[in-house]
C-alpha cells in the first residue's frame, strides 16, 4: 500500500489529496459508491484539510480492498464446494468433508475430525450444505 500511496504523493509531501481517491480506487480496480467514499474521507479528514497522511489513507482504502478479498474468497470456496458436490445436489457428505479436512491438515486425528464434523453437521444429517461449508472455512 505504501507504493500506491507514494504513486499518488508525487510531491513527496507525505500526504495524498482527498480529491484523488476516486482515481486511486479506480486504479486499484475497486467498485465503490462515491457518496460512501466522500463520507469515509470526511470521517478521516476531520480538519477538512483536503489531504491525508498514510495512516489515514489506509483507513479510507482498506475497507474497499477487504470487501474484494471477501468476495474472492467466497467465489473460491464456492468453486471448491462445487468440485466436491459431484451430484450437484447442493451438499457434500460428511465423509467427503472429512477427506477434505484430512487433506488440508494431515495432523488431525480421526477424533479431531469427528469433532469438527459433529460441530458442522449440527442436525446430524450426514451432509453439509454450502452455507455450513462456508461457515466452517471462514470461521
Amino acid at each position: 500500500m505504501r507504493k500506491v500511496f507514494a504513486m499518488f504523493d508525487q510531491s513527496k509531501t507525505g500526504f495524498v489529496e482527498t480529491n484523488k481517491f476516486v482515481n486511486i480506487l479506480n486504479t486499484l480496480g475497486q467498485n465503490f459508491d462515491e457518496d460512501d467514499l466522500k463520507q469515509k474521507i470526511d470521517e478521516v479528514d476531520t480538519e477538512k484539510e483536503g489531504k491525508v497522511n498514510f495512516d489515514q489513507f489506509i483507513v479510507i482504502v482498506m475497507p474497499y480492498l477487504e470487501e474484494d478479498d471477501d468476495e474472492a474468497m467466497h467465489e473460491e470456496l464456492k468453486e471448491a464446494f462445487r468440485l466436491y458436490d459431484k451430484g450437484g445436489d447442493g451438499y457434500i457428505t460428511t465423509k467427503v468433508l472429512k477427506e477434505i479436512l484430512k487433506e488440508l491438515d494431515n495432523k488431525l486425528s480421526d477424533t479431531d475430525l469427528d469433532g469438527i464434523i459433529e460441530e458442522i453437521d449440527e442436525d446430524g444429517s450426514g451432509t453439509v450444505d454450502f452455507d455450513e461449508f462456508m461457515e466452517m472455512m471462514t470461521g
